[in-house]
């Protein structure tokens, strides 16, 4: 007899694992009779994820932090057992801004400390002649997108909530608000960088991978009740997903793959567009210029589907850094105990293992120095 389950997704190439592991029929040799219902905004997915209409759900990694401490919503703690994707975003910015922080930046816009600078120094010019501020388009508050642009912009000297605006726009809605000019800018999760260059309407500026060499991003997310009246689902759903993870990075696999997700009910965007995000082989502006990076977005490679607590913490530190958070060692250990290794661990038969790859620090800033969440508040002092 199977269980029936109903999965929340937004349509990213970081639910690769998810759409996978229901399509191929992990979740069904699992005993697992799943629906994956396709959303829109990550508000949506939260709320049906807390009030029980969906037993699990893809969320940003920081959502399942802040509902699990009660930040910015209702307290619902929340377990992250699976981790959906380590990086994945990118900085995506209008033609006009590209070529203009080009030039400001002498063509040293690929270093992102030196595009930061540069768009300070287009800010103060902005600011001089009364123009209105620049927008950026990130996809909720609590969002690594928010983090990521935040953190780079603080590299460049830019207050992000005085010197530009950020505003919230669901992620298939990113490339009409840019083509639009509603936005200068965005940060956003594959494939919606690529949708946004191959239509003409934006270059993508970094990767973020450029800003943090290992970022969560996503993560399998449960109601912790839930999960402790479901063990034996809660096992067999990891179970599932390290599957089909080890199938999609497969090279043998990934026609089928990229099929999977382009699907109308899924991802609903070109196989090839999904083809080139999951190769980390990105056409990064119009003109056909492209790039590769092997860590531009990993779903299961090098360790990527256990969740790391010092992604957790790091997470949280943003968090209090934008003062979105009290800082505290409390809601530190509540941070780090969404993330849960020992499931996933005990669930899949793996063991811990010394890593083999990534920074040491587990997070790899691209400025500042390492991440250590023994002494936050010495951390975020250097921030400032």
């Amino acid at each position: 007899m199977s269980e029936s389950l109903r999965i929340g997704f937004i349509p990213l190439c970081d639910a690769a694992a998810l759409i996978v592991a229901v399509d191929k029929g992990f979740c069904k040799n699992e005993g697992l009779d799943v629906e994956l219902v396709r959303e829109v905004s990550w508000s949506n997915v939260r709320d049906k994820l807390n009030i029980g209409i969906f037993d699990a759900a893809h969320l940003l990694s920081p959502v399942a932090i802040a509902s699990s401490l009660g930040l910015g919503h209702v307290k619902v703690p929340i377990l992250a057992p699976v981790a959906l994707g380590i990086n994945g975003n990118a900085i995506t910015v209008s033609p006009a801004l590209y070529q203009a922080l080009a030039a400001e930046s002498g063509g040293e816009h690929g270093d992102p400390l030196k595009s930061a600078q540069a768009l300070a120094r287009l800010i103060a010019r902005r600011k001089a002649s009364g123009a209105e501020p620049y927008t950026f388009g990130m996809t909720f508050p609590y969002s690594t997108h928010n983090y990521h642009l935040r953190f780079w912009m603080a590299a460049g000297g830019i207050d992000a909530d005085h010197d530009v605006r950020l505003v919230v726009l669901p992620p298939p809605y990113m490339v009409d608000s840019l083509a639009g000019k509603q936005v200068d800018g965005f940060c956003v999760g594959a494939p919606w960088n690529s949708v946004a260059v191959d239509q003409g309407a934006g270059h993508i500026l970094h990767f973020v991978s450029d800003i943090l060499a290992s970022a969560s991003e996503k993560v399998l997310a449960l109601r912790a009740s839930w999960a402790d009246e479901h063990k034996e689902v809660t096992t067999a759903l990891i179970r599932a997903h390290h599957r089909a993870a080890l199938f999609a990075d497969d090279p043998a696999n990934r026609d089928e793959v990229y099929a999977l997700l382009a699907a109308p009910a899924r991802i609903g965007v070109a196989a090839e567009v999904i083809r080139r995000t999951l190769e980390g082989r990105l056409k990064i502006s119009p003109d056909g210029t492209m790039r590769e990076s092997s860590n531009y977005l990993r779903i299961g490679k090098d360790g990527a589907a256990r969740p790391n607590p010092v992604h957790a913490a790091w997470l949280y530190a943003q968090m209090v850094r934008w003062r979105q958070a009290a800082l505290s060692p409390a809601l530190l250990a509540e941070a780090k105990a969404v993330f849960r290794p020992d499931l996933y661990d005990t669930a899949t038969g793996t063991s811990p293992s010394p890593a083999t790859a990534g920074p040491a620090d587990g997070v790899g800033a691209f400025v500042g120095p390492a991440f250590d969440d023994s002494d936050l508040a010495k951390y975020l002092a250097s921030q400032r």
